[in-house]
C-alpha cells in the first residue's frame, strides 16, 4: 500500500460540490488532487449520445427489461436510459442493502462530473425563512448560519455558472444574479394570468434553471440550444456540469491531478491532534490500495456517499467514527416527497404550436405557512414544477395516412409535480451493514429513511390544493395522481453530517468543517440542517465555495 504526500489539499467526489471545491482551491494556489470512483468522463467526447436520435441509441433508448433486473433496478423509477447508462452506478457491481432496513432509493453517478451530469439544474437559492425553520418550529437542529451569511456565495456562484430566471422579489424565493428567462409558452402566460388573478398572493413564474441563455465566451460556453437532452451530457456546456466549468478552471491553474477510479473506502485520523492524516483508496481496476496525504481534506461524495466514508472512518474494533463524537453521524437524513402530480387540458388555442425542447418550464412557488402557521395541520410547505405542451398526435396506419397523422397535434396540456419539504428526524438514519461488505471490502449501506405524518399531509394538500387552482384557472379534465413515496427518489438525499453551533448535537461548524477534525470539510448535502422545499444544488455550491475561503484563508494565518 504506496503512500504520498505531494498536495496541499484532497477532494473527494467531482460532482458540483467536489468541482467548486476543486476550482476554488487551486485557483488559490493550493495544489489539489481530486478522487472520484467514477469513470473519466471529458467535456464533449465523452458524452457518446450527445444530439442523437432515440432510434441511434440501443433499444431506442429504452432500457431492456432484463438489464434492470441484473444490472440497474433502479431504473425501474426513472432516470436511467441507454444513453446515459454509463454516468450511472451498475447496482449489481456497487449494492447496497436495498432488501434490509426500509424502501430507500439510492440513485448514484458512476463517473467523473458526479450527479453535475444529471442533475435536473433547477437553481433557486434558499430564503432566510429556510435558515430559520428549524429554530421558529421548535425543530431540532437550528443552522449556525443565517441567509445574509449566504447570500455573496449565492452571487458568486450564480455569475459563474450561469442561472436564467426572472427577477419576481418574492422574500420566500429571493432572485439570483440572472440571465434572461426562458420564454413561457403561450399556454403557460395564459395560465400564469388566470391562476395569479384567481388566487391572490400565488404566483406562476419562469423557471430558474442553470441552462444559460446567453453565451460565456469566456469559458469557451454557448447559451442552450433548446435540444432539451442535457441527461445526455451537453457538448455546447450550455448548462453547468463539472466537465463543462469547474475542472476547465481547476485544470488551467496547473496546480490539478485528477484520479478517476478510485474508490475512497475512508478517512485515516490522529485522535491527538485532531486531524486527518489520510486518505485511503482502492484503484478500482488494478484493486490496488494507497494512502495519500495532504493538509486538507474536502469531502464531497454527495451525502450518502460522505455519509458512508465518516461512518467507515473508525478505530480498528470501533463501531464508532473518529467523527462522531456527537452521536448524531449518520442521523437526520432527509429527502424531498414529491410523488404527486396534476393535470389538466388547456381549452382552445390550437393554431398555436411550440417549436424547439425547452429543458424546463414554469414553478409555482410556495405558499403554504408563509409568515406563521395557517393551520394547514403540518409544517413548512411545497412548491410546484410544471410545463404546457402539445404532443403529436398518435399516427395510424402506414405510408401517408401514418405521414400525415404525425403532423397533426393534441390539444395544450399542463401538468405539474409538487416538490415537499421533510423534516430533520433522529431516528431517520444510515448505517453501515454489520455483515456485507463490497467488492473494495467496504460494509454495505443500509438506510432506515421514512417519510411521516407530516410529509404525507403536506401532500395531500398539495393533491388539493392543485386540482383547485387548475380547475379554478379554466383548465379541464383536471385529475391528479399520487404515487408510493420512497426517500431518496427526489434525488435530493440530504443530511447525516449536519452543521450545527453546538458540537454536541452535529458533526460540522458554521464554516462546514468537522468538530473532530480541523482540516476536514464536508460541503455536499451531507451538511444540511433541513432541506427546504427548492432544489438544493446552489446552495452546495454557495457553501462549498464558502469554506474554501475560509479553508485557505485558515491555512495562510497558520
Amino acid at each position: 500500500m504506496a503512500s504520498t504526500n505531494r498536495f496541499d489539499a484532497i477532494v473527494i467526489g467531482s460532482g458540483v460540490s467536489g468541482g467548486f471545491a476543486a476550482k476554488e482551491l487551486t485557483e488559490k494556489g493550493l495544489r489539489v488532487l481530486m478522487l472520484d470512483r467514477g469513470i473519466m468522463v471529458e467535456h464533449g467526447e465523452g458524452y457518446a449520445y450527445d444530439g442523437k436520435p432515440a432510434y441511434e441509441v440501443p433499444a431506442r433508448n429504452q432500457m431492456p427489461p432484463g438489464l434492470m433486473e441484473s444490472d440497474y433496478f433502479i431504473a425501474k423509477h426513472g432516470y436511467v436510459s441507454p444513453s446515459n447508462r454509463a454516468f450511472y452506478n451498475d447496482d449489481r457491481l456497487n449494492p447496497y442493502a436495498f432488501d434490509e432496513g426500509s424502501k430507500f432509493y439510492w440513485i448514484r453517478p458512476a463517473a467523473v462530473g458526479g450527479k453535475s451530469l444529471i442533475w435536473g439544474r433547477w437553481s433557486f437559492r434558499w430564503s432566510p425563512a429556510d435558515f430559520e425553520a428549524n429554530k421558529r418550529d421548535g425543530v431540532d437542529g437550528d443552522w449556525p448560519i443565517r441567509y445574509d451569511d449566504l447570500a455573496p456565495w449565492y452571487s458568486y456562484v450564480e455569475k459563474y455558472i450561469g442561472v436564467s430566471g426572472s427577477r419576481e422579489n418574492l422574500p420566500y424565493l429571493p432572485d439570483s444574479e440572472f440571465q434572461p428567462p426562458m420564454p413561457m409558452n403561450v399556454a403557460e402566460k395564459w395560465l400564469k394570468q388566470r391562476l395569479e388573478t384567481q388566487f391572490p398572493g400565488r404566483k406562476l413564474i419562469h423557471t430558474r434553471l442553470s441552462n444559460m441563455t446567453e453565451d460565456k465566451p469566456e469559458q469557451n460556453r454557448t447559451k442552450c440550444q433548446f435540444r432539451n437532452q442535457c441527461a445526455n451530457g451537453c457538448s455546447f456546456g450550455a448548462y453547468f456540469s463539472t466537465q463543462a466549468v469547474t475542472l476547465p478552471a481547476a485544470r488551467a491553474t496547473g496546480r490539478l491531478t485528477l484520479r478517476s477510479d478510485a474508490v475512497v473506502t475512508n478517512l485515516e485520523y490522529d485522535a491527538a491532534k485532531k486531524r486527518v492524516t489520510g486518505v485511503r483508496f482502492i484503484d478500482a481496476k488494478t484493486g490496488q490500495a494507497e494512502v495519500v496525504n495532504a493538509g486538507l481534506v474536502f469531502l464531497c461524495a454527495s451525502a450518502m456517499g460522505s455519509n458512508q466514508i465518516l461512518l467507515n472512518s473508525r478505530p480498528a474494533g470501533s463501531g464508532r467514527s473518529h467523527f462522531d463524537a456527537s452521536g448524531t453521524l449518520g442521523k437526520y437524513v432527509m429527502d424531498h416527497i414529491f410523488r404527486v402530480s396534476i393535470d389538466g387540458d388547456i381549452p382552445g388555442m390550437e393554431e398555436f404550436i411550440e417549436y424547439g425542447r425547452r429543458p424546463g418550464g414554469v414553478y409555482i412557488p410556495r405558499f403554504r405557512n408563509i409568515g406563521g402557521d395557517e393551520g394547514v395541520g403540518f409544517k413548512r410547505g411545497y412548491g410546484y414544477q410544471g410545463s404546457a405542451r402539445r404532443d403529436p398526435a398518435s399516427p395510424v396506419g402506414f405510408g401517408a395516412s401514418m405521414k400525415q397523422g404525425m403532423r397533426k397535434y393534441s390539444g395544450w396540456k399542463f401538468g405539474m409535480g409538487a416538490f415537499g419539504e421533510c423534516l430533520p428526524y433522529e431516528d431517520n438514519h444510515v448505517s453501515l451493514h454489520p455483515d456485507k461488505v463490497d467488492r473494495f471490502g467496504v460494509p454495505l449501506m443500509r438506510f432506515d429513511v421514512r417519510f411521516r405524518e407530516n410529509e404525507l399531509r403536506m401532500m395531500a394538500d398539495a393533491r388539493t390544493q392543485g386540482e383547485a387552482m387548475l380547475r379554478a384557472a379554466g383548465l379541464m379534465n383536471v385529475s391528479s395522481t399520487e404515487d408510493e413515496h420512497v426517500p431518496g427518489d427526489a434525488i435530493h438525499e440530504m443530511g447525516g453530517a449536519r452543521m450545527g453551533a453546538d458540537p454536541r448535537s452535529s458533526v460540522l461548524n458554521k464554516w462546514s468543517q468537522a468538530h473532530d477534525a480541523s482540516n476536514l470539510f464536508v460541503t455536499d448535502g451531507a451538511q444540511m440542517a433541513s432541506v427546504s422545499c427548492v432544489n438544493p444544488s446552489l446552495t452546495f455550491m454557495a457553501l462549498t465555495a464558502r469554506a474554501a475561503d475560509h479553508a485557505v484563508k485558515q491555512l495562510r494565518s497558520g
